[in-house]
C-alpha cells in the first residue's frame, strides 16, 4: 500500500472516531470489559472496516442491541499444537472460534518433525482460509533432540525462509535445554536467527545458574511449570508464564497460587496440547478463564491472562483489547462467573453464535503432507524381546502426567529368555519404530501401570518425531495393529485376537484428518472404550495421549525411541538389563 493511500485511511478514521459520520457497526449498550485497567463501562463500541474506531456515544449505519451483555476481547491461546486436536486448521477454527478464541499462538513443530518446510506451509496456508488468528513459531527442535530418527530436520538456513513471514513471530519452544546451557553450535545460529523476536521456552525442572544459562540468549516464555516455586523463579528473570491447561497436562490449578498483583502481568492460558473430546465437552481457552474464576481468580484478571498478557508476549498490536486501532475480536456473554459465550465477532463480524460457526472455511490440497506412513510390513518375531537377564529397567508411567519414572523390576522370560507378559505383573511391552523410510529402527522397552491385558495400540501420533508407538502384550498384535497403522497411513488403532478392532484415520502427516472434530470425537470414544472394556486399561489412563508421550525424551524420566530407552536426566541411553554390581 502507498504511503499517500494509508494517509488517507488514517484520516478517515480519525474523521470517523471524532463523530463526523456514522461507522458501520455499533454495539450498543454493552458492558465492554476493559483489560487495561480492570474497568467495565457501560457504552458503546464502534466499529468500521473491522477496527475498533471508539467507545462511547456514535452512530452507525446498523446498530446492535446487547441489552446489558458483557462484551470482551477475543481469546488468545499463548501456545497450542494444533496438531493435537486431530482436525485440519480449518477444522478446528469451526469449533474453536466458536467457544471465543480468535487467535492462537501455534508451534507446528509436530507436523513439521514429519514434512518439514512443507508442514508448516501446510499448516500456515490452511489457517489463512479461516475466521481464525493463526500465528506460528518457527520450530527449534526439528528433530526434538539428536537422539531419535524424524521425517526431517530444520536448521537455521531453513528456518529462516519463513522467518520474514507476516503469521511468523518467532521460534518455537526450544525444547534441547542441554544444547542452549551447553552452547551448542546448531541451537546458537537458530537462537541468533531470531534475534529480536520472541522466543519459547521448554526448561521443566531448570533452576538457578542453568536457568540464566537458558533465558539470557533470548528466551521468553514457559509453558511447564508445574510448581509455584518453578513459577515464580521464571517470573523473578521476566519471563512469561503460559499456564497450561490441556488434556493430558493440567497444570490450572496448581499455578493459579501463584498469581497474584504483583505477578499477573506476566501470566497467560494455553492448552499446549487438547484433545478434541476435550474441546468438545470443556472448551478451550474459554475453559481456562472458567476454572481459574471457579478457583477463585477475578473474572477481569482471568480475561487479562486470556487475551491482552498473551498479545504483549507476542507483540501483536491489534489485538487483546477494546479500544480505538484494535481489531474488532470480540466475545459477548452474559455472566461474568459462568462465562459461557454466546457471540464471536471477528473484526467486526458476526462470526458465531451459540457455539456454532457462521462461516466457511475453504479447504487446500494437503497433498504435499499424506503418504507419511513408510515402513516395511512388521513380523511378530520383530518384537521379541531377549534378555541376558530378568532385572531390567521399566518404564513406570504415571496417570494424569507425562512425566515417568525409571524403576528396576523382576519380570518373566520364556525358555528362550525372551521377555513374556504375565498377567500378574502389570509391565508389558512397548516398541518404536522408524516410519520416515530411514533407517528401520525398533526401539524396545516395557512399560509398567498401562493395565494393558491381551491387545495392542498402535499410533503415529508419538511426540516429537512421530514415529510408530505400540504397546501390547503380545507380539502378534502388535504386529497387525502396526500393519494397519501402514494400511490407513497413519492414526491410532487397536488391535485384539489377531484382528484389527477399531481405527482412526488420520492421513494429514499420520497427525490429522480432514473430518470433522466431531467425526473425530466420535471414533475416538469408540476406540477409548474398547481400550477400556477389552483391553482392560485403567479408567485413571487416557490410553492414546498417554502412550503418544511415552515417546518424548525431553520429559524426565525415562521414555522410549526408535533407538531405545532414553533417560532424560542424564541426556543419555540406557539398556533394558539392568547390569549387575560387582
Amino acid at each position: 500500500m502507498k504511503l499517500s493511500d494509508r494517509m488517507e485511511r488514517m484520516k478517515h478514521r480519525a474523521s470517523l472516531a471524532k463523530g463526523d459520520a456514522p461507522v458501520a457497526l455499533v454495539l450498543k449498550n454493552g458492558k465492554v470489559i476493559n483489560v487495561f485497567n480492570g474497568k467495565i463501562i457501560e457504552k458503546s463500541i464502534a466499529i468500521d472496516s473491522g477496527k475498533i474506531i471508539g467507545i462511547g456515544d456514535y452512530e452507525g449505519l446498523e446498530e446492535i442491541d446487547l441489552k446489558g451483555m458483557y462484551v470482551a476481547p477475543g481469546l488468545i491461546d499463548a501456545h497450542m499444537h494444533m496438531e493435537s486436536t486431530l482436525v485440519a486448521p480449518d477444522q478446528m477454527a469451526r469449533i474453536i472460534v466458536p467457544r471465543g478464541t480468535t487467535t492462537v499462538v501455534a508451534d507446528p513443530h509436530e507436523i513439521a518433525n514429519v514434512c518439514g518446510l512443507d508442514g508448516i506451509k501446510y499448516m500456515i496456508e490452511a489457517s489463512e482460509e479461516t475466521e481464525l488468528n493463526g500465528f506460528f513459531m518457527l520450530p527449534s527442535c526439528v528433530p526434538a533432540t539428536p537422539f531419535e530418527n524424524s521425517g526431517a530436520i530444520l536448521d537455521r538456513e531453513a528456518l529462516s525462509t519463513l522467518a520474514d513471514h507476516n503469521m511468523v513471530l518467532g521460534l518455537g519452544e526450544v525444547m534441547n535445554y542441554p544444547a542452549v546451557i551447553a552452547g551448542d553450535d546448531d541451537m546458537l545460529e537458530k537462537l541468533d536467527m531470531a534475534n529480536r523476536m520472541i522466543i519459547d521456552g521448554h526448561g521443566p525442572e531448570i533452576t538457578g545458574k542453568d536457568l540464566n544459562a537458558y533465558v539470557i540468549n533470548g528466551i521468553r516464555t514457559e509453558h511447564e511449570c508445574t510448581t509455584v516455586e518453578e513459577m515464580e523463579e521464571r517470573i523473578g528473570l521476566g519471563m512469561y508464564i503460559a499456564i497450561r491447561e490441556g488434556s493430558a497436562a493440567r497444570n490450572l490449578d496448581v499455578l493459579i497460587k501463584g498469581v497474584n498483583a504483583h505477578t499477573k502481568h506476566l501470566c497467560m492460558f494455553c492448552t499446549d496440547d487438547k484433545h478434541p473430546e476435550d474441546i468438545l465437552n470443556e472448551g478451550h481457552i474459554d475453559y481456562n478463564v472458567r476454572r481459574a474464576i471457579n478457583l477463585g481468580m477475578d473474572p477481569i484478571t482471568a480475561l487479562q491472562l486470556a487475551t491482552i498478557n498473551p498479545a504483549r508476549c507476542y507483540n501483536l498490536r491489534d489485538i487483546g483489547a477494546i479500544a480505538p486501532g484494535y481489531d474488532a475480536d470480540l466475545i459477548i456473554f452474559d455472566d461474568l462467573a459462568t462465562f459461557d459465550i454466546s457471540r464471536v465477532y471477528k473484526k467486526g463480524k458476526l462470526v458465531a453464535e451459540n457455539k456454532k460457526a457462521l462461516f466457511e472455511t475453504k479447504k487446500i490440497d494437503p497433498s504435499r503432507v499424506l503418504d507419511t506412513v513408510k515402513i516395511d510390513t512388521i513380523r511378530p518375531e520383530q518384537f521379541e524381546l531377549k534378555l541376558k537377564t530378568d532385572i531390567v529397567n521399566v518404564i513406570r508411567m504415571n496417570p494424569g502426567s507425562i512425566v515417568t519414572e525409571r524403576v528396576v523390576r523382576r519380570v518373566s522370560l520364556n525358555d528362550k529368555n525372551q521377555f513374556t507378559a504375565n498377567r500378574h505383573l502389570d509391565v508389558v511391552k512397548i516398541a518404536v519404530i522408524e516410519r520416515h523410510g530411514k533407517t528401520k529402527n525398533i526401539g524396545l522397552g516395557l512399560v509398567e501401570n498401562f493395565n494393558l491385558k491381551n491387545g495392542a495400540i498402535a499410533t503415529t501420533i508419538a511426540h516429537d518425531s512421530h514415529n510408530i508407538i505400540v504397546i501390547g502384550d503380545n507380539d502378534l498384535d502388535m504386529s497387525v495393529a502396526v500393519n494397519e497403522i501402514k494400511r490407513i497411513q497413519g492414526g491410532i488403532t487397536i488391535a485384539q485376537n489377531g484382528k484389527i478392532e477399531a481405527s482412526l484415520e488420520l492421513p494429514i502427516a499420520g497427525l490429522m484428518s480432514s473430518e470433522s472434530m466431531e467425526t473425530v470425537s466420535e471414533k475416538l470414544r469408540l476406540l477409548r472404550k474398547i481400550a477400556y472394556e477389552k483391553l482392560q486399561i485403567s479408567p485413571k489412563v487416557e490410553p492414546f495421549m498417554t502412550l503418544s508421550f511415552l515417546a518424548l525424551p525431553v520429559i524426565p524420566e525415562l521414555k522410549i525411541t526408535d533407538r531405545g530407552y532414553f533417560d532424560v536426566k542424564t541426556f543419555n541411553w540406557i539398556g533394558i538389563e539392568v547390569e549387575e554390581k560387582h
